[in-house]
C-alpha cells in the first residue's frame, strides 16, 4: 500500500525553504540519473516503490560508444 499525502505551501513556507537552501542546511537527495532514453525504467524503479530520494532524468546528447 502506497502513502498518499497532499499539502498546501503558502509564502512563508517557501520563503523558509529558499533561506535554509541559501544557508546550506537543505539539499535534496539526487539517487539515480537517467537519460532520456531511459525515462520507462525510471518510471518502474519509482512505481515499483524502490526510489528513497529523487531520480532526474537528464536531456543530454548520448554517448553512441
Amino acid at each position: 500500500m502506497k502513502a498518499i499525502m497532499f499539502t498546501r505551501y503558502g509564502p512563508p513556507d517557501v520563503f523558509q525553504l529558499k533561506e535554509l537552501n541559501e544557508a546550506g542546511r537543505i539539499a535534496p537527495v539526487i539517487e539515480r540519473r537517467y537519460c532520456l532514453s531511459q525515462t520507462a525504467e525510471a518510471v518502474r524503479y519509482l512505481e515499483e516503490g524502490h526510489a528513497r530520494g529523487k531520480l532526474v532524468i537528464t536531456f543530454e546528447a548520448e554517448s553512441k560508444a
